[in-house]
């Protein structure tokens, strides 16, 4: 893929610290003023703490664009098993430009691609490992070896409730024979195919729960970064974007961790209370600010910057992504799947044009990766820039 303008944070041709938007009920927390109090923003500043120190990037308005970027959600989950070598290797071949790892730890230290601590959702361990199972009922990837993770059979997600898919219209549950892969794994196998291939497509690395893996006695941000230097991602200009839904962890890595690699805040709706769509612009822009100062860009649910159509049939766009652009972060929301979008989106297209159009988002996290590309290669607004 040649090299985009930005640097590759999919957003505006200006430094990293870019881009996001919110609801026709902004989610952030009224008498914070947004997402500073539940996500710990607006803690009391200390003078050991780096993020209070420094001047705050002024706000700037931009309106030139360059091609979002597309994510490949867990791979291409919409048609393998999420997670798997094979769902990464078939994003890649449907050119996304990044491909997205959360990473959870082992007991033996090794970081493994899942997307929740626990294995019981899409592997057979209740079946293999039954004196594992904790008080709760559940199987956690830090209470198996490596060695034993590796014995596991993954198929596509199920729900614990009804043993059945969650997505039933997609790759059938316990056909073939899938693994749960090591982050060392799955970047030998990106950095394999864009060698073959003469392609760049990124790594997308989600930090899992650190503060719970902290609780169990592992630092998996030391871990997760280490292994990232030993494959060459160190800094903003590598195609490595790394996420947490933990602001004081992101806070941590880049400051305590000296980490330089491109940081996205993911943020979580539930954290948020509805707010009128012009409500407190100036409290969302300060909060916005807040993140700024450790983070180059956020992630929202797709709800949280279109929120549907009004009585008079304009589409509902919050003022997350314009506000967010303001102080340079980027707006990269989750997750355009075309069999569970929205309910006011009618097609997988009509939510592209919408988010990428109207409300200017600068990348999405996509199950259907072919389906994000193939909208953004079709529109002749983003036809001179190649990947």
């Amino acid at each position: 893929m040649k090299q985009q303008k930005v640097t590759r944070n999919g957003g505006y041709d200006v430094p990293l610290h870019q881009n996001m938007t919110r609801r026709e009920g902004l989610t952030t927390m009224a008498t914070l003023a947004g997402i500073g109090g539940l996500l710990g923003l607006t803690k009391m500043a200390t003078a050991a703490d780096p993020s209070t120190s420094g001047v705050l990037p002024e706000p700037q308005d931009s309106t030139a664009r360059t091609r979002p970027i597309i994510i490949a959600h867990r791979g291409a989950s919409g048609y393998l098993p999420e997670h798997t070598l094979e769902a990464k290797a078939m994003a890649h071949a449907m050119r996304a430009d990044y491909i997205e790892q959360d990473v959870v730890l082992t007991k033996d230290d090794v970081p493994v691609i899942l997307h929740d601590v626990h294995l019981d959702t899409v592997t057979d361990v209740a079946t293999r490992f039954s004196d594992k199972k904790r008080d709760d009922g559940r199987y956690y990837a830090i209470d198996l070896t490596l060695a034993e993770i590796k014995t596991l059979k993954v198929t596509e997600r199920i729900d614990l409730k009804t043993g059945k898919a969650v997505f039933p219209q997609r790759f059938p549950i316990g056909k073939s024979d899938f693994s749960v892969p090591t982050l060392v794994e799955e970047l030998e196998l990106i950095q394999g195919l864009n060698r073959s291939t003469g392609r760049d497509v990124g790594v997308y690395v989600e930090i899992k729960a650190p503060a719970w893996h902290r609780t169990e006695g592992k630092e998996i941000s030391d871990i997760v970064l280490d292994v990232l230097k030993d494959y060459g991602y160190k800094n903003r200009a590598d195609t490595c974007f790394l996420q947490c839904f933990e602001a004081d962890e992101c806070r941590r890595i880049r400051h305590d961790l000296k980490s330089d690699l491109k940081l996205l805040l993911l943020m979580d709706t539930p954290t948020w209370t509805k707010l009128d769509v012009a409500a407190q612009p100036q409290a969302i822009a300060k909060d916005l600010a807040e993140v700024a100062r450790f983070a180059d860009g956020i992630g929202p649910a797709l709800d949280d910057v279109v929120t549907g159509r009004g009585v008079d049939g304009n589409w509902q766009i919050t003022p997350l992504v314009e506000l967010a652009h303001r102080y340079h972060l980027a707006v990269h929301p989750y997750t355009m799947r075309r069999d569970q979008l929205p309910t006011h989106f009618p097609t997988h297209d009509v939510a592209m044009q919408v988010l990428v159009h109207q409300a200017h988002v600068d990348g999405l996290f996509c199950d259907f990766p072919d389906l994000g590309v193939n909208f953004i290669d079709r529109d002749p607004r983003f036809g001179n820039q190649q990947k």
